[in-house]
């Protein structure tokens, strides 16, 4: 195995999922708090598409930003088919809903007494926002884990958007099917083990983290 393409193709998996991970909890932790915590008409519809969002398939994300970001598409001035930024749009499609459905679940399992007390106290909305975040934080990197492990491990958005161009778009998950249809099956082990490694290590650092936020 050439190992200077695996770390290559490592990096650029770490820098595409970590950035799309980094934007949806951007997206979802504040649209949560307001599923969470609000009542406002249509909440139940939001928060019924969200749910059903966690389980969008990559495939049907990918053709669909594939569609839109197509020379002739919406998007097509853009330029973006075929980039690790497309990548991304497509990994931030596939990872918000899971970050907001299990982000919404966590403030929503807060004690009664949470809300009550934030509520006679009544901060500002950020202040509000942060108290909240800081009870509910260990749901909150379950979120995060959940997210970066749907978007670093999926392959047919990356494929349909990122095209698998070599020393460009190429990721472990596409590396891996790339071998695989070669025959290579023992490099198609090596690139899934250095997957599985990553996974692995970010897990377990954020439920480091989860763990000593619980004691």
């Amino acid at each position: 195995m050439d190992y200077r393409l695996l770390l290559e193709v490592s990096r650029r998996s770490l820098a595409v999922s970590g950035l799309a991970t980094l934007i949806s909890l951007a997206l979802g932790l504040p649209l949560a708090l307001a599923l969470a915590a609000g009542r406002w008409p249509g909440r139940r519809v939001v928060a019924a598409l969200v749910n059903a969002g966690m389980g969008l398939p990559p495939t049907v994300v990918g053709l669909t930003v594939a569609f839109l970001l197509f020379r002739g598409g919406p998007l097509g001035f853009l330029g973006l088919l075929y980039t690790n930024p497309a990548m991304v749009i497509a990994q931030v499609v596939i990872a918000t809903p899971v970050v907001a459905g299990v982000s919404m679940a966590a403030f929503q399992q807060l004690p009664r007494t949470v809300w009550m007390e934030l509520a006679a106290l009544a901060p500002p909305w950020h202040l509000r926002a942060l108290l909240l975040a800081r009870e509910a934080l260990a749901g909150l990197l379950a979120a995060t884990i959940a997210g970066f492990g749907a978007v670093i491990s999926e392959v047919g958005a990356s494929l349909m958007v990122g095209g698998n161009i070599h020393g460009q778009t190429q990721v472990l998950t596409t590396a891996t099917v790339e071998a695989v249809r070669k025959g290579e099956f023992g490099v198609a082990l090596g690139f899934s083990a250095v997957l599985l490694g990553l996974i692995f290590v970010v897990a377990a650092l954020l439920t480091l983290l989860q763990q000593r936020n619980r004691r």
